[in-house]
């Protein structure tokens, strides 16, 4: 088991940038695909970013696709969120999850075993 504590979240102005964080506890961080979603209000969690346990693939949304940049480092068992050129539309709750199996193509929520609280990350016009 592994648990996950997002930070990094915050207030930004549109065109900014932010870097989120996801700390997991235990030693067996490399053990798991990590990945990013979001959770606008009224919305479902949609997939942000993947990236494989060894940090060699890394799979993206088209929405975020060369502005934001998943990499994690096993030695710290934390896993970043680089964001910029951010817009108002990328306001949303950040949620970091751990999958077992190792694949950077798990898009969907329910293929995550583990999931991290959130962080507010929001970005004025």
């Amino acid at each position: 088991q592994v648990q996950l504590v997002e930070s990094g979240g915050g207030l930004v102005q549109a065109g900014g940038s932010l870097r989120l964080s996801c700390a997991a506890s235990g030693r067996t961080f490399m053990r798991y695909a990590m990945g990013w979603f979001r959770q606008a209000p009224g919305l479902e969690r949609e997939f942000v970013a993947a990236i494989s346990r060894s940090g060699g693939w890394t799979n993206y949304a088209d929405s975020v696709q060369g502005r934001f940049t998943i990499s994690r480092d096993n030695a710290k068992n934390t896993v970043y969120l680089q964001m910029l050129s951010l817009r108002p539309e990328d306001t949303a709750v950040y949620y970091c999850a751990a999958r077992r199996r190792d694949t950077v193509l798990a898009t969907q929520s329910g293929e995550y075993d583990y999931w991290g609280q959130g962080t507010q990350v929001t970005v004025s016009s």
